[in-house]
């Protein structure tokens, strides 16, 4: 039971962050014969879903590190990343009481959540500062997060547990004040904009320039 509470807490929450990386990163573990998944996970480790999780885990990689856009690609996961976390968490408990399934797709949707937000929301304000090199040192650090959660969920069931506890009690205390920065940030770049023409239009309004002399 506290490797399949690991299994299903781990990939849960490595799918907030990187969905596509933790599936091939299982799938390949499952292949090489490194780690057994339970049957209902056992798709992951076809050489079709490998290499499909393989090319998108590329794609995201390089989607990630470009500024702005990557809060737009974050956007759309939303709607991928967190039923798949969900679906995961299910898969980890094999063929279980249906209770016990429907209690871990919803603990398992509700992880995936909260790291997709905590993601999705510091890359958010980071992209509101004009320099990029923020945005991809967070992005390597959660590429890195990512690995090192599936790999501990994977190998090392009870510390993964523990750090996903300490993680739990980080984002309710950081989730709702990251929020309210980033409305805050985009309703003074909103407010900034909406300044810039007004200026431009009293300047233009004022006429050409006259010396004293004309």
């Amino acid at each position: 039971m506290l490797e399949a509470l690991s299994l299903a807490a781990g990939l849960s929450w490595a799918s907030g962050l990187r969905l596509y990386l933790t599936v091939f990163v299982a799938g390949l573990f499952e292949r090489l014969g490194l780690i057994h998944l339970p049957e209902t996970l056992s798709v992951l480790a076809s050489p079709w879903v490998i290499g499909v999780a393989a090319a998108l885990t590329i794609v995201e990689f390089f989607a990630d590190k470009i500024p702005a856009f990557d809060s737009l690609w974050d956007a759309i996961h939303t709607f991928i990343r967190i039923p798949a976390g969900a679906v995961l968490a299910v898969g980890a408990f094999g063929h279980a009481d249906p209770a016990l399934l429907t209690i871990a797709a919803l603990a398992g949707g509700t992880l995936a959540g909260a790291a997709h937000l905590a993601k999705a929301g510091t890359r958010a304000l980071i992209n509101l500062s004009p320099e990029p090199v923020s945005n991809w040192v967070a992005s390597a650090t959660e590429d890195f997060g990512a690995l090192l959660g599936i790999t501990l969920a994977l190998f090392v069931p009870l510390l993964c547990l523990v750090l996903i506890i300490a993680f739990l009690l980080c984002a309710g205390w950081a989730l709702p004040r990251l929020m309210r920065g980033v409305r805050g940030g985009f309703g003074r770049m909103a407010k900034h904009m909406v300044a810039a023409p007004s200026v431009s239009a009293r300047i233009n309004s004022a006429g050409p320039f006259r010396s004293k002399h004309d």
